[in-house]
């Protein structure tokens, strides 16, 4: 109990005066709009990058809706899709990524198989970003 007080007092000075607090949770949102083919990413409210992606190509699918981060991998092969390399991977939602591609010149249009495929640089700066933020302090939000 005496925790919960002190704690609760901490947290309740440090928003009265403006000093972040590891309970203020940072949070970062990746905002993907298949309709344009990009993604924003916002840090504490603050937009930070905007890029070019590449979503579901026809006959394929990126699922609408929000996430937060459960698996991540410097470099991951997918096995559906004869162990294609996927560099600086943040899984969202089943099998489906925020992840690198060497196929930069699509980047804009949809090409993938519903993956959102960004720059490999891109991608290594939003992956190093989610680990610093956090997976649970992280949202992943595909619109059409």
């Amino acid at each position: 109990m005496m925790r919960t007080t002190i704690f609760g007092a901490f947290l309740a000075a440090a928003v009265t005066i403006g000093l972040p607090a590891v309970a203020q949770a940072a949070t970062l949102v990746a905002n993907v709009d298949v309709a344009t083919q990009t993604m924003t990413v916002r840090k504490h409210g603050k937009l930070i990058y905007t890029w070019k992606v590449s979503t579901a190509r026809g006959g394929y699918v990126t699922p609408a809706g929000q996430w937060r981060p459960y698996r991540m991998h410097r470099m991951w092969h997918s096995r559906k899709y004869d162990m294609a390399p996927m560099p600086f991977a943040v899984f969202y939602h089943g099998g489906y990524a925020v992840h690198g591609t060497t196929a930069v010149s699509r980047l804009g249009t949809p090409a993938s198989h519903g993956c959102v495929r960004l720059a490999t640089a891109n991608a290594e700066t939003f992956y190093s970003l989610v680990r610093e933020i956090g997976p649970g302090n992280t949202r992943i939000i595909v619109s059409k």
